[in-house]
């Protein structure tokens, strides 16, 4: 598979599988088990990073510069070879990103772009994609006000796929996947709007 439209992306997500580019271009589709997946409800900053978020070293913006945060995210990284974020990737959640289903946190310093993330609400669920940081602690910052919406948002599940080191720095735990598919449907029928409005004032 080689092309991926946005229906493609929201029928995908709702059944508990997602996306991925080979170096050849190829599109696979994903559902791991056990799946990787971060509470909501417990989430905490590290004491390390309260004083960088006290005293706002990064100004948060939501939903600004999408593609800006999704080439970030596709760019090289030291431990990976190549990545899994292709052109066709790109232009899909950028389309999807355009109906409002796919939304970036971004974090700036001195209005550039040093760090973010960015995923897919669908209802009560998000779905965690990729994130990147050029200056420390950049992604971290914009990882914690994802939180903080989430929380205020009412959603009742962050999905992150995959554990890795950098997913269980934030409190990631593996479920199986059934469990998971059961916590997807029932965030799937939550009402639920990823509203940065919440963010005002913070």
């Amino acid at each position: 598979m080689s092309e991926l439209t946005t229906d493609d992306l929201i029928y995908g997500y709702i059944n508990g599988i997602f996306p991925m580019a080979e170096s050849d271009g190829s599109i696979y589709w994903y559902s791991p088990d056990p799946r990787a997946v971060i509470p909501i409800d417990t989430y905490k900053p590290p004491r390390s990073l309260r004083p960088v978020i006290n005293r706002h070293h990064f100004e948060i913006r939501v939903d600004t510069d999408f593609e800006g945060v999704m080439r970030g995210c596709s760019l090289p990284r030291a431990k990976e070879n190549g990545t899994w974020i292709s052109e066709t990737i790109i232009s899909s959640y950028t389309a999807l990103h355009q109906l409002g289903y796919a939304h970036s946190i971004e974090a700036y310093r001195e209005n550039r772009l040093v760090g973010g993330l960015y995923g897919v609400a669908i209802n009560g669920v998000f779905f965690g994609e990729s994130m990147f940081t050029i200056e420390s602690n950049a992604s971290k910052v914009a990882f914690h006000y994802l939180m903080l919406m989430l929380r205020l948002n009412r959603f009742v599940l962050l999905d992150t796929q995959f554990i890795n080191d950098n997913v269980l720095r934030y409190g990631a735990i593996e479920i199986p996947r059934l469990d998971y598919l059961t916590q997807l449907h029932k965030g799937l029928k939550m009402k639920r709007t990823f509203d940065p409005q919440v963010l005002q004032g913070m």
